[in-house]
């Protein structure tokens, strides 16, 4: 079958790795030594979420599980187009101080969208993010795109612009920590995101 596919051009889809996501620690290592950006402690997981009652409490224990105990602080919104965004804060009080608790920030944020995908809503998750910023101010998300199961940078600037060369500095750094997006026609904006 795989010879008939690409006799006709056609490829398999990307499949998603949430696994991927455990890249993160090392990524911020690279990038505070190579750009100076370090986690803000702060990243998302974006869906699309369906209409009825199982969603709503599917999310609803998530985000309780999440916020009992010492676990992250947890606040879903939606944006403009839709989508709902869970923003998960890394602890106060991390166990790794050198990355600031990014590794627990992103088992929670693995915990949200393996449990999406584990009832069924797979399809429906847009994206994860986790957000960098720099002494001077400059901001930047690493975004994994869940139908792909790899990376972009994603940096901002005011006016709904977009720093190409720094995301491109950190394509660079970041390509032997993370698999990342090939394609930049699918680096998507993600302009106003929650959490960056």
């Amino acid at each position: 079958m795989s010879f008939l596919r690409a006799l006709l051009g056609r490829s398999k889809p990307a499949q998603p790795d949430l696994d991927a996501l455990f890249g993160l620690p090392s990524a911020a290592i690279t990038l505070q030594a190579t750009a100076g950006l370090r986690p803000t402690g702060t990243g998302s997981v974006a869906f699309r979420a369906p209409e009825g009652r199982a969603f709503g409490e599917l999310q609803q224990s998530v985000t309780e599980l999440l916020n009992a105990g010492s676990g992250p602080r947890v606040e879903a919104t939606a944006d403009e187009y839709g989508y709902t965004w869970l923003v998960l804060e890394a602890p106060a009080q991390p166990a790794d101080p050198s990355t600031g608790g990014l590794s627990e920030l992103v088992t929670d944020i693995h915990a949200v969208n393996s449990s999406l995908e584990a009832n069924g809503y797979g399809p429906s998750l847009l994206c994860s993010l986790v957000a960098f910023a720099a002494d001077d101010g400059r901001r930047v998300a690493l975004v994994y795109l869940y139908k792909r199961g790899t990376f972009y940078p994603f940096a901002p600037l005011p006016g709904q612009r977009r720093d190409n060369a720094l995301e491109l500095q950190i394509e660079a750094a970041a390509g032997n920590d993370l698999a990342v997006e090939k394609d930049k026609a699918r680096w998507f904006p993600v302009y106003g995101a929650p959490g960056l």
